[in-house]
Parts: C-alpha cells; sequence; structure tokens
C-alpha cells in the first residue's frame, strides 16, 4: 500500500509525540502535531489529514471534546484515539463520539503502525454496501449515516454503517468477532491485538437501533458463533 498518508499527532506529551513522529516519518508517512487540545482542533478542522491519533488527556481541551467537534464537521475523518484510560466506561466515550479505534498506553509501537495500516486501508477500499438498510423499527440511509424510525432521526458514524452493512452481506449466518476485525476495521488475519471495539461498536448499535438494547431484536449475539443481523424489508 502506498504510505503517502498524512497524519495529525495530538498528544501532550513531548517524548510521546516526537517518538510517534520518528517512527511514522520512518514508515514514510507525512506529520504534523499539536501539543495542546484547541491546537489539535484548529489543526483538525483546517488541515486535510488521512488519519488522526488524538490522546485523551490533553491540555486546554480533552480528546473527547475535539473528537465531538471533529464529528461534526466530518463524520468520514478516522481517528484513534490513544489513551492511558483502559475502562470500559471511558473507551465507549471516545468510541460513542466516533472515534474507530483506541489504543491503551503503554503501546508496541509495531502494533500501533499495523492499527494505523488497517484503518488506513479500510478507509481507502471503503465496504460495498446497500442504499438502505430496513430494520424492526428503522430505516437507515448508508450514504447519509442517518436512520428514520418513530422516535426521530439517528446519526451514525461511518465504522458503524460499515459494520451494519457487512453483516447485512451475510443475513444466513453469524459473523465472528475476529471476521468483523478482518473484514471491517481491516486488521490482519494474524494480527494478535487485544480490542474491545467490535463489541463496544455492537453495544453503540443496540442503543440506536433497538428499541430494548437488552433484548435485541435486530442485532442479535448468537452464543459462540458470533453476531448476526436480522434485515428485512
Amino acid at each position: 500500500m502506498s504510505h503517502s498518508a498524512r497524519i495529525l499527532i495530538v498528544e501532550d506529551e513531548e517524548a510521546i509525540r516526537e517518538g510517534l513522529t520518528d517512527v511514522l516519518v520512518f514508515h514514510k508517512y507525512e506529520t504534523d502535531s499539536a501539543s495542546t487540545g484547541p491546537e489539535g482542533l484548529q489543526k483538525a478542522l483546517t488541515g486535510k489529514f488521512d488519519l488522526i491519533l488524538l490522546d485523551i488527556m490533553l491540555p486546554g481541551m480533552d480528546g473527547y471534546e475535539i473528537c465531538n467537534r471533529i464529528r461534526a464537521e466530518d463524520r468520514h475523518q478516522p481517528i484513534i484515539m490513544l489513551t492511558a484510560k483502559t475502562s470500559d466506561e471511558e473507551i465507549v466515550q471516545g468510541l460513542k463520539l466516533g472515534a474507530d479505534d483506541y489504543v491503551a498506553k503503554p503501546f508496541s509501537i509495531q502494533q500501533l503502525v499495523l492499527r494505523i495500516e488497517a484503518v488506513l486501508r479500510r478507509s481507502r477500499t471503503g465496504l460495498e454496501k446497500a442504499r438502505t438498510i430496513t430494520l424492526d423499527g428503522i430505516e437507515i440511509d448508508t450514504e447519509n449515516l442517518k436512520g428514520q424510525g418513530q422516535d426521530g432521526e439517528t446519526d451514525f458514524t461511518r465504522r458503524e454503517i460499515e459494520l451494519l452493512c457487512y453483516l447485512a452481506q451475510h443475513p444466513d449466518r453469524p459473523v465472528p468477532r475476529e471476521e468483523l476485525l478482518l473484514k471491517v476495521w481491516g486488521y490482519a488475519r494474524n494480527l494478535d491485538i487485544e480490542t474491545r471495539t467490535v463489541d463496544i461498536h455492537i453495544a453503540k448499535l443496540r442503543r440506536k437501533i433497538e428499541k430494548d438494547p437488552k433484548e435485541p431484536r435486530n442485532l442479535i449475539t448468537v452464543r459462540g458463533a458470533g453476531y448476526r443481523l436480522m434485515a428485512g424489508g
């Protein structure tokens, strides 16, 4: 794959910021960086980046707010959040705001680079998708990332739509978590990573497409086999 992608690093710790810059330049990426929240937001909104590496704990404005502001302007911008916080609640917050994935500190440089390559590869190739997905109680416009149901309009992130579209392409079987990481997130089959991103995205989607997320009718778990989307219409 081409390594001409531009990556913005928003990280306040100088040693980490400079280390990431050196590693990414070595891998032939173009980089820019910011050390504060406001500077990072300004660069993210005015520059054109293929990926943003976004720390959560930043002076002036945290990564959650930056992610939220970016998503208000561009729901397609790939974002990986860097965090020393690893509780479900904190990870969910970043992914709920639209981050594609998270990497917990301390992280392996090799694994971070592999994740960057995966996100970039998936954002470039995309997935084939139907124009609409009809579920029980909601119809989803995949092009505009919006759903319409009895309770009104719901916004989706690009990654959520890609996940729904892939599941909708395989209605006859449950799709394993590992297959979703491979096909939706673009991770290599033999990449040994620890990530809860699939589970958290499934939970996010259920809050948006289910009348009762605790008793899902659209997006169900098949124990020991994976997830299945009960699309129809």
